[in-house]
């Protein structure tokens, strides 16, 4: 976040081919809900879950991270070279975005060569700069006449309340965050976006726990249909385990030995602490269908089920959470857009799950991996 930052045939979910076959200073303290004839596609899916799946398992995704190593924040960039089509959903109240206009299916651009995801609120932005200039040297973007324009969507999320704030990513960790670029393994936790990330602030920075950044995939099987995603998770809310509904990282009690349980507590009517535009989830679901605009900006819509069914309370007046949504149309499987926004859903709540099962702590933010080791 930034302040002042800028269903059809339900038989016919999956088709291949002809043939129809049915997702501040001090403290430095990832049930699929798709549809599908028959239960046939939650099957495959369930049956080819790849835990140690990232969203570079989609053709055409590159990943690179830069993290400042003076204090915890950074950024993370997604390069497709050969262009993608993408959409967007914004639905936190203090978002800090660039680019997302042309996002718009009604505007021209129709394909971006690069996602930007950053911490240091709206100072981060200044990072994009960093990749329309490695673009730029690389001969990728939109062509007008003579000179190339890379497309460069991005989002920020507010981590200045951790370390010196005058610390933030730049045009340079943009730069090299484009250098780190490739298509192996993804490196989660305290790394680029997620690096400074932060979850239950309700109560207060001395009561929160550390977050991070995760990612993770899911493939249909007998389709070549993979759908993925990337997310930084700094949420004011709590973070829930969806296949238990139990509370992973969120506030903690002020003694440290439990959780808050931020929503109950505004059940009873406690007043709670939410510093306006100091938290923001962002991130980016993949997939390696051909999808217009208007499709995935119906795919990014959907994929914020993901964070309201692991982020309690999501979307708030102190979010500015942000999912992009992109096709790199590498497979000529034809798909209902539908089910794949289904299916984003369920992946972005996995790469939520395992931002902060991946984070490691900070002195006074404990992680997840922190409570688990003391129990």
């Amino acid at each position: 976040m930034a302040i002042g930052a800028q269903v059809t045939n339900l038989p016919y979910i999956l088709s291949v081919g002809k043939g129809a076959r049915q997702m501040r200073r001090r403290e430095f303290g990832r049930g699929m809900a798709a549809w599908a004839a028959g239960g046939a596609l939650m099957r495959r899916a369930m049956s080819e879950e790849n835990p140690s799946g990232g969203i570079t398992d989609v053709e055409g995704v590159k990943v690179g991270h830069f993290t400042d190593s003076r204090r915890p924040t950074g950024c993370t960039v997604l390069i497709f070279e050969k262009g993608a089509t993408a959409g967007v959903d914004v639905r936190g109240s203090a978002p800090g975005t660039r680019e997302t206009d042309l996002l718009n299916p009604t505007n021209t651009v129709q394909q971006v060569q690069a996602i930007l995801l950053s911490g240091g609120s709206a100072f981060g932005l200044d990072a994009a700069t960093g990749v329309v200039r490695y673009l730029e040297e690389h001969g990728l973007g939109f062509r007008v006449g003579s000179v190339v324009v890379p497309i460069v969507p991005a989002a920020v999320l507010y981590d200045l309340n951790i370390g010196d704030p005058k610390i933030r990513p730049t045009a340079e960790s943009g730069y090299k965050a484009c250098e780190n670029a490739s298509s192996g393994n993804v490196a989660e936790g305290n790394v680029g976006a997620g690096a400074g990330a932060t979850v239950g602030k309700m109560f207060g920075p001395k009561q929160a726990m550390k977050s991070g950044l995760g990612t993770a995939s899911i493939r249909i099987a007998k389709t070549g249909v993979v759908v993925a995603a990337i997310v930084a998770v700094n949420a004011v809310g709590d973070v829930v385990d969806p296949k238990t509904g139990q509370i992973i990282a969120g506030a903690r009690t002020p003694d440290g030995s439990g959780f808050m349980d931020s929503m109950a507590q505004i059940r009873a009517g406690r007043g709670v602490e939410m510093p306006a535009g100091a938290n923001t989830t962002i991130g980016v679901v993949a997939t390696n269908v051909a999808f217009d605009k208007t499709q995935m900006t119906k795919i990014a819509q959907m994929a914020q089920d993901g964070l309201a069914r692991t982020i309690n309370p999501a979307h708030t007046l102190a979010d500015g959470d942000t999912i992009f949504a992109v096709a790199t149309g590498g497979i000529s499987t034809r798909a209902n857009h539908g089910a794949i926004g289904a299916l984003a859903a369920d992946v972005i709540a996995r790469a939520v799950v395992r931002a902060v099962m991946s984070a490691r702590g900070l002195p006074g933010l404990p992680a997840a991996s922190d409570l688990r080791s003391r129990g």
